[in-house]
């Protein structure tokens, strides 16, 4: 599931970030089976870039109402310190991501373009009265149905792309659904917007998928809470929450090439 590529049509796009995902997943111990194996990368980003900001980054102070009342959920479950007796949710933006950089040792500059970019997809994908999710849904249902494959993987934003168009698509089986840094069980701001929602506050597998494993690096921003796809979803066979150094800004590249998801790839194949 790819990110945006400005400045390429879909078609082109989804060519030059297979050939980026496979060079990735050549790096770890995966390396084997990219031999032997075909793959292909099912692109909607397309879909979930506002029309305003096409060709261009959106910065916190072009982000929509929604969008940021989407980072300010995302906030509060980060544990930011109370100011002067107010709660979390009172501080400017700016200001809470930048205590958030501080704490973690990463740079404000890339926080914030990460948060606009990254709030500002969801936004415009879970936005009701626009097609952006029908159509982001539509392309990956397409690349799904033409490819038949066994495998589904899905990082940040895709996993829950490619979660409802597996709910939405029984008819397309898949052998393993590998969901990488998932803001899947997101409180508030993504878990109960999901569609089909969660009963009773628990989601599940999709019932085309016969193995479905979460992986998520412990300091990955968005991949809340720990464990979280599996306390809050039926039907997780694994989910792994560690340091593996894989968070990247939105990049799938360090996910790709670590220990875990090769493992899990290389362990698949042999009881396939």
């Amino acid at each position: 599931m790819g990110n945006h590529q400005p400045g390429q049509s879909a078609q082109d796009a989804a060519a030059r970030l297979t050939g980026i995902w496979q060079g990735h997943l050549a790096r770890g111990p995966g390396a084997a089976l990219m031999s032997t194996a075909d793959l292909s990368v099912a692109y909607y980003a397309d879909h979930v870039q506002d029309e305003d900001a096409q060709g261009g980054d959106v910065g916190l102070d072009d982000l929509p109402d929604d969008a940021e009342q989407l980072v300010r959920l995302w906030l509060g479950e980060l544990g930011l310190p109370d100011e002067e007796d107010q709660g979390p949710g009172t501080w400017p933006v700016r200001q809470a991501l930048g205590w958030l950089a501080a704490r973690r040792r990463l740079s404000p500059r890339l926080v914030e373009r990460f948060v606009a970019r990254f709030f500002g997809e969801v936004a415009t994908y879970l936005r009701s009265g626009t097609r952006a999710r029908d159509d982001a849904r539509n392309a990956v249902a397409e690349t799904i149905a033409r490819e038949r494959p066994d495998v589904v993987i899905a990082h940040s934003l895709g996993s829950v792309v490619a979660y409802e168009t597996l709910w939405a698509h029984p008819e397309h089986q898949v052998e393993l659904f590998l969901t990488l840094g998932s803001p899947l069980a997101l409180p508030h701001a993504v878990f109960p917007r999901l569609d089909p929602a969660p009963a009773d506050g628990v989601g599940g597998r999709p019932p085309s998928v016969r193995r479905w494993v979460n992986v998520a690096d412990l300091g990955d921003l968005v991949a809340l809470p720990v464990r979280g796809v599996s306390r809050h979803f039926r039907g997780v066979d694994a989910d792994t929450h560690e340091t593996i150094h894989a968070f990247d800004f939105r990049l799938a590249a360090h996910y790709l090439a670590s220990a875990a998801v090769g493992e899990t790839l290389t362990g698949h194949a042999a009881r396939a």
